[in-house]
Parts: structure tokens; sequence; C-alpha cells
């Protein structure tokens, strides 16, 4: 049976729900009392038609065309055309679960009534969402500041009977599939076009589904650290809790608090205390709390960023219908700016850059065989020549750090203006949101490279265990991954494991 949840504009869009819809095909709904607000926003623009000013996307142009006044006659032609000539992206469609994102936030924001768009308009999006009637956008054309304005005007375009969208086999018209789902084209009228793309909706739905994701890496990637620990037989000395104490910052307590929780009851730890040489162990196993805790921190910054937004009407004009304080109102301003989810999406590619940096450095040490206290032999063959093991495992890992590497690089510093210098200053928060999507998708394989070495590391120190929790996870990478014994290809090995951590299963059990 499939579940249905009522949007509650009052109360914002919690990251569950969207995620409910958006990737589980839960189907949404707009309940009474949002479509009573968005009919009282309505009735401020029905008035406006009449009232001989002019009214921003209304009656006038749009950006630098703003000072041109539409006949009456022309007010639904402008939507319309609005739609048209705004649909200018270029590039491979976006996945599904993105745009499908763009288009509950779109709701969800038109049914916090401050947009002035007909019940309908929010409506027919839902419609089409619950159908999965998902439009085809382009990857590239928003520079993120007067709302993403190319990639809502596909999915607007859609709506309308025109442009295409996505089926399993490629795009199809968008008329075919609306018909084939019995929902009726929408047909524009005042304000309406606007509405539907001014709004940080791309930028938005890739932080949501981003932030999530980026959280259950973060978990899984400690619990990498703590299995190679135990591969490396290093020491859990620095977990002390008074040390944390005295750095202060959570992140790290959290951290260590969580590897404490890994390592409980390890019986490799205690095999290597007496007569072991080394006084300390290399700064990607005893600066791991300092370092995967300044990235929690980061993220919980970034997740109330993207809590905020899925929370916001970030349209232009406003519309506010009147209340006992205030008269009726239409006011232009800049809500559409994507500066507020810009500036965390670039800080996300930072904090996974070193998600991913510190996991390569440990992977490094497991397959160099540093030191013989390790007990483990070259690149975790025991046949170092004959075989190379996980050698160039190690290499891809390495690569795909650089490429984060140069994915950390901020969009939103670099303006471009636009609308012949009216948007003189643009957030490219869409670009950053897709340096994050990709420095996420690098991150994931290196952490996944992590799990494999250690898990191999492990298999060294039998019949000794590591913590109980550690070796649920090991048991399910060997459900996927049998132990390494002669060479093969790890590619199939680390999509595997790539597959475990984006599902959530090496995180916390």
């Amino acid at each position: 049976m499939t579940t249905t949840i009522a949007l509650d504009p009052a109360r914002g869009l919690g990251l569950d729900h969207f995620h409910a819809i958006v990737c589980s095909n839960a189907h949404a709904t707009l309940p009474p009392d949002a479509l009573a607000r968005m009919e009282a926003s309505r009735a401020v623009v029905e008035a406006c038609l009449t009232d001989g000013k002019a009214h921003y996307g209304i009656n006038t142009g749009f950006g630098s065309l703003a000072r041109k006044r539409i006949s009456d006659s022309d007010v639904a032609a402008l939507q319309r055309n609005l739609i048209r000539s705004h649909a200018a992206g270029v590039g491979a469609p976006l996945p599904a679960e993105i745009v499908r994102g763009m288009m509950l936030l779109l709701a969800a924001s038109l049914g916090r009534g401050a947009s002035g768009a007909r019940p309908v308009v929010a409506q027919t999006i839902l419609d089409m969402l619950n159908a999965q009637v998902t439009p085809a956008v382009p990857e590239t054309g928003s520079v993120g500041a007067s709302g993403d304005l190319a990639p809502l005007a596909h999915i607007a375009l859609a709506a309308i009977g025109e442009g295409h969208v996505l089926t399993p086999s490629g795009v199809e018209p968008a008329a075919d599939a609306l018909a084939r789902a019995g929902i009726p084209p929408l047909s524009l009228q005042a304000k309406e076009g606007l509405a539907m793309i001014n709004g940080t909706h791309l930028m938005a739905a890739q932080a949501a589904l981003l932030i999530t994701r980026s959280l259950t890496l973060h978990d899984a990637a400690v619990a990498a650290c703590c299995m190679s620990i135990d591969a490396a037989r290093a020491t859990d000395t620095f977990l002390d809790t008074r040390v944390y104490h005295h750095r202060v910052h959570p992140g790290p307590a959290r951290v260590a608090a969580l590897m404490r929780d890994w390592l409980e009851h390890s019986q490799i730890l205690p095999s290597h205390r007496v007569d072991d040489p080394r006084v300390q162990d290399p700064y990607s196993f005893r600066c791991a709390p300092a370092v995967l805790g300044a990235a929690h921190d980061t993220l919980l910054y970034i997740n109330t960023a993207v809590s905020h937004e899925l929370a916001a009407v970030t349209d232009n004009p406003l519309v506010f219908p009147a209340t006992p304080s205030s008269p009726a109102a239409i006011v232009s301003a800049g809500n559409f700016h994507g500066m507020p989810i810009a500036i965390p999406l670039d800080v996300l590619s930072i904090a996974i850059s070193h998600i991913a940096g510190i996991s390569e450095r440990r992977t490094f040490w497991l397959l160099s065989a540093f030191e013989k206290e390790s007990e483990l032999p070259h690149y975790l063959t025991s046949t170092p020549a004959l075989n190379s093991g996980l050698m160039i495992a190690q290499y891809t890992a390495a690569a795909a750090c650089n490429e984060i590497i140069t994915l950390t690089t901020p969009a939103s510093p670099a303006n471009i203006s636009t609308s012949a210098g009216i948007e003189d200053y643009n957030s490219f928060g869409p670009r950053a949101a897709a340096k994050a999507r990709r420095a996420l998708d690098l991150a994931t394989s290196v952490v996944a490279i992590e799990f494999l070495c250690a898990a191999q590391g492990l298999e060294y120190h039998r019949p000794l265990k590591t913590g109980a929790r550690l070796e649920q996870l090991h048991q399910r990478i060997r459900e996927r991954v049998p132990r390494l014994t002669d060479d093969r290809s790890p590619a199939p090995d680390i999509e595997a494991i790539r597959t475990l951590i984006s599902t959530g299963q090496l995180s916390r059990t």
C-alpha cells in the first residue's frame, strides 16, 4: 500500500518526508489549510490586475525588461512565453530523484501561500510526482540566483504539456505522458509561470539528498577507521575521554565515543599492548577523531541550512494577503537568491574531501607494511610479487582523492552577472551541488577501498577478533566479498562494498 504524506507548509518539510516521497515513492498531498492559503494569496494577485499599477512579473517583463508593461490581454501569454524562453538548459538529464526533489520542493513552496499561484498549479506538480511523470531536465543552465530558472522551466514546460519526460528507455513527449496519467496540462495565468521557476529548488533538492548520504558515509568512515586500527594492530589509547574534554569541540568527542563503541571488546587491541615498541600511530589513525569530528560538525551546519531551505518560500515577488495589522501587498525582494544554500554546498565538498583523504592514507598504510609490528604482508597478499594483492586499489583511491581536491574549489565566489546587469551577483549554487555530488560519489569509493583492505587485514590476525560490532560489519562484507587468496579484479569487490555503504549497512548497528 502506498504511503500518503500531507505536506504541512506551516511546519516545513522534514528530511524524512522528503526522502520518503522522493526516493521511496510515497505520495504527497496538500492539506486544506495549504489550499486555503493559496486561495488567499491568489485573490491578491487577481485584485492587482485591475488596480492600474505595474507589478513585477505579473504585468511587466522580466529581469532587465521589468520596466516594460504588458497589456491585460497578454498576461497569460507572458507566463507561457516565460516558460518556453527560460527552458534553455543543456547537457545530460539530471537523475530522476533530483528532479522529483525539485518538484516536491516547488509544490511545497507554492503551498505556503506566498506565491499567488492557484492551488491547481501545486496540485498538478504533485499529480505528476505521484504518477512518476518526471520531466527531463538538462543538468546545466542555472546560475543559482534568480531561482533555478532554466531547470525549473523544463519542469514547468512539461506541466503545460510541452517538453519531455524521462522514461526507462530515454525520453518521450510530456503531452503523451500526461495524457496516459490522466493529468490535464496546466493553462498558466498571471504570476504562475514566474512562481514555478523562481526558487532554489534544484540546489535545495540536491542538498537534501547529499546531506543525508554524507552523514551515512561519515559514520561508515568512522567504522572503516576502527577496522583499520585493528587490521594495523594500532592502539586505541588516543580515545581517552579526557583528551576530548580538553579539545571542547563536540564533533571529535562524538567520533571518539563512536570509535570506543566500535572497538569495545576487541581481542586484537590487548594482544600487542606489551612489548610493542611503537609510541604513536600515524595521524591518519591517531587524529581521526579530530579530522572526522570536524567534518561531522560541518555536516551538522549544512544539515541545518538544508532544513531551513526545505521550509522556505524562495519566490519573487512574494504575495501577502491582508491581516488585521497590515494591508495586502506584493513585495519584490530576493528570496530566490541561492547563497544561503550555495555556501553550505561549497563547504560540503571540503568536508567530504577530508573524509576521503584520511581514509586513503590509512589504506596506504595498511598496504605498504611499513611496520613489522602490524604483522601484515605487503599489499595484503601472502605471496607478494607472484600476486599484487590490493596494490592498485590504493591507486584508485589516490586518483579519486586527487579529483576530489579539484572539486573543493568553491563555485559561489566566482560571480558572472546576467540579465543585462540587473542580476549582477549570482550564487552558482547548482555548480556547488554538482561538485559535491561528484565528490561524495568518489569518497564513497575511497572508503569502500579502505573497508576492502581493512577486512583483508583482519584475516591475518585470526583467531583474534576485533570488536563485536566490527565483526558484524566484517561478516556483511564477507557475504558479498570473499577473502582475497589469489589475485582477482578488485573492481566488483569495491562496487559491492560501495553498495553496502550507500545503503547504510556499514554504519552503526
